[in-house]
């Protein structure tokens, strides 16, 4: 490429990695609006402040929290010292300058931010024209002057590219940095837009040049599991790749470059750890009541794809590091992969959709209910139907509407057809409401009507129930149990409106049409949401789950029939399983297959693990999906056994919303090979 040709792809590639600064201002306004932190100046730096979605909230609620973390930290530590910095680089509209000096906490205080000319000369208009923001500076400003746009006592913003090298330190000096005094330093989502030399050069010029220092960074890891692929294809589009992504793709590689660049120590979390193991259960209880949610695999996806790092020079710096330990309390538990790989492979039927429910209504048809999908929420009840050609997807005539629900389950009865229960239409919306469902008794269509989108006709029945009933609840799960030679549905856990997460177990009579108090004994299973329930025995197995805290559950519990009522057990799984949630379950004669859902901390995405009932151990098995267009999002998503002589899962829907980055939802079913796993 010549030289000519390379400048104007750095023009342009500069350019949109400005506008990230453009966008990413208006998110932290509608979180600052909407109560998320308090920041009352970065209003003053757009025109007008947009609500985002509560997941865009929440994430930059967490970004800027880890930073003010860090920043407080760095003033705690030099509380003492007579002269301090904070230099900022690539700050943008970065109010953080303001809100210091309104607290009264910039003594000795110097803030110096730097980033691309044409910014700091957009900041400095609109410090100029804006009475609050200009009223926090020295009431006499020197002029302009090269590339210092601000000059206040404690303020000094300068129009300098970061990757100037010798012109950024000759810019900072004659601003009147001092190198030899307490330095804090900010990069929060900048570094990762230059090449890798370029940021490794600005990285090693302050380990160089400021001997008593603390590096933080913000910025993403991990870019090729599903999510990190949505969110580096994001950042091509606009122009602004993700370059440190290739080269330092996890937090071990981060922390190892810092020390390899001449940095004493370095210490980074991930942000699911920094929000679970540094911020209070009050303050994430307070933060978590502000909006309605329900998007708790999008949110840990986004956490575990952005990291808070800090790095040290000197020793009084060392005191303002991260804490060194993991303090998360997700469990700590080594995964070991098995060697064998399961065969993955597309099922060729265009059908998406999360949230949805699946069950067999009848040999070879797969009956699917609600969810949504990129028109919205589905109220279209389809089918799957496996002939001698494969697969096919058809609507269904439904005799009543069942409305619109996620997040609800439909129960395959002992005697035909299903029940469906519970789900909502919005996080502010549950359904209560049981439908028993079944194929008109006319059986299946003929070969002529098969080809017809009318052929499926299901028979919708509202089911009357007397007792009393559980609270409306959606992430539940609903498992066929028997007592006394009777059966029932077993409905437990869940979250609702004004329960995040639900502990309770109810039983329905399935005949009596009747809710009925049955005696259990035993410890029952911490309350979740988001987790397994397979009929087992005449009773059932519970996996996994979201617990209260917002921590992905690994227990295997049974609920077991005893002559009196039921008895839960608990299993010690050895090795024990990953904790997960937004998963899928099955039982094959004694060995629970889990496939899919949402982890923390572990190598990878999960696959398959299998448990052992009666051995009490686990295997856990990586997806072999390079036959299956990538990403595939194994959450959100239902999935169905298929023949218990060569068996196979098959998995439908999937996806959500990856953060700012867009809506990924897995376009075809596929099926997983169990037999490797099952021998």
């Amino acid at each position: 490429m010549a030289a000519t040709d390379r400048k104007k792809q750095r023009k342009g590639s500069d350019t949109a990695v400005q506008g990230t600064n453009d966008s990413s201002v208006v998110s932290k306004a509608s979180a600052a609006a909407q109560g998320y932190f308090r920041d009352p100046f970065i209003q003053h730096f757009l025109c007008k402040v947009a609500r985002r979605a509560p997941l865009i909230n929440r994430g930059y609620f967490v970004r800027w929290r880890a930073v003010d973390h860090c920043v407080r930290q760095f003033l705690r530590i030099t509380a003492k010292c007579s002269k301090r910095q904070i230099l900022s680089l690539g700050a943008g509209f970065d109010s953080l300058y303001f809100r210091l000096h309104a607290e009264g906490v910039l003594d000795g205080t110097a803030v110096f931010e730097v980033d691309f000319p044409d910014v700091a000369q957009r900041k400095a208009a609109l410090v100029a024209c804006n009475v609050t923001l200009r009223g926090m500076l020295d009431s006499n400003l020197p002029p302009h002057s090269g590339p210092v746009y601000i000059s206040s006592s404690q303020y000094r913003m300068l129009g300098v590219d970061v990757r100037g090298g010798s012109q950024v330190e000759e810019a900072l000096g004659a601003a009147g940095l001092d190198w030899t005094a307490p330095t804090l330093i900010l990069s929060e989502v900048v570094l990762t837009y230059m090449e890798t030399q370029w940021s490794d050069a600005v990285i090693s010029w302050a380990a160089k040049l400021l001997p008593q220092s603390l590096f933080v960074i913000y910025e993403q890891i991990h870019p090729e599991d599903p999510f990190g692929r949505v969110m580096q294809d994001h950042f091509l589009k606009l122009n602004s790749a993700l370059h440190a992504l290739q080269q330092y793709p996890d937090l071990s590689a981060q922390r190892r470059r810092f020390l390899d660049k001449g940095w004493d120590q370095c210490v980074c979390l991930d942000m699911n750890d920094f929000y679970l193991g540094l911020l209070s259960q009050e303050e994430r209880d307070r933060m978590e009541s502000l909006e309605p949610f329900d998007e708790h695999e999008e949110w840990h996806g986004k956490c575990s794809h952005y990291f808070i790092l800090t790095a040290s020079q000197g020793a009084l710096m060392e005191q303002a590091l991260l804490p060194q330990a993991s303090v998360s309390p997700v469990p700590s538990i080594v995964l070991s992969w098995t060697s064998t790989r399961l065969n993955v492979r597309t099922v060729p039927v265009c059908l998406e959709g999360l949230g949805l429910a699946s069950t067999w209504i009848r040999p070879e048809v797969v009956l699917l209910t609600g969810g949504s999908s990129r028109g919205g929420r589905m109220r279209e009840t389809r089918s799957l139907i496996r002939g001698q050609e494969g697969w096919r997807s058809i609507g269904v005539e439904a005799s009543a509407d069942l409305g619109v629900r996620l997040y609800h389950t439909i129960t395959c009865l002992p005697g035909g057809g299903a029940v469906v229960y519970g789900g909502r239409s919005s996080p502010l919306r549950p359904t209560c409401d049981l439908f028993k469902v079944k194929f008109d008794p006319s059986g299946p269509p003929s070969a002529a009507q098969s080809q017809c989108p009318d052929a499926e006709k299901l028979r919708v029945e509202p089911i009357n129930c007397t007792g009393n009933p559980p609270p409306p609840r959606w992430r539940h799960t609903a498992a066929v149990v028997s007592h006394r030679g009777r059966d029932f549905l077993f409905v437990f856990g869940g979250k609702n409106q004004s329960e995040s997460v639900l502990g309770d177990s109810s039983f329905l009579s399935l005949n009596q049409q009747h809710w009925t108090e049955i005696p259990v004994e035993g410890a029952a299973p911490a309350a979740r949401h988001s987790h397994s329930a397979c009929s087992y025995q005449g009773g059932v197995v519970v996996f996994g789950g979201l617990s209260r805290e917002g921590v992905p559950l690994g227990d295997t519990s049974l609920l077991m029939p005893t002559e009196r009522g039921f008895h839960w057990e608990r299993i010690a799984v050895q090795p024990p399983p990953v904790p997960r949630y937004s998963h899928c379950a099955h039982v094959v004669g004694d060995r629970l297959v889990v496939v899919g859902g949402v982890w923390m901390h572990s190598d990878g995405v999960p696959g398959v693990v299998i448990i052992s009932l009666t051995m009490c151990s686990s295997m856990e098995f990586r997806l072999d999906t390079s036959s299956v267009p990538w990403p595939l999002m194994l959450h959100s998503f239902c999935s169905e056994l298929m023949d218990a002589g060569e068996p196979e899962l098959l998995l439908i829907g999937g996806g959500g919303n990856c953060f700012s980055f867009g809506t990924h939802l897995n376009p075809q079913p596929v099926s997983v090979d169990l037999r490797p796993a099952l021998g």
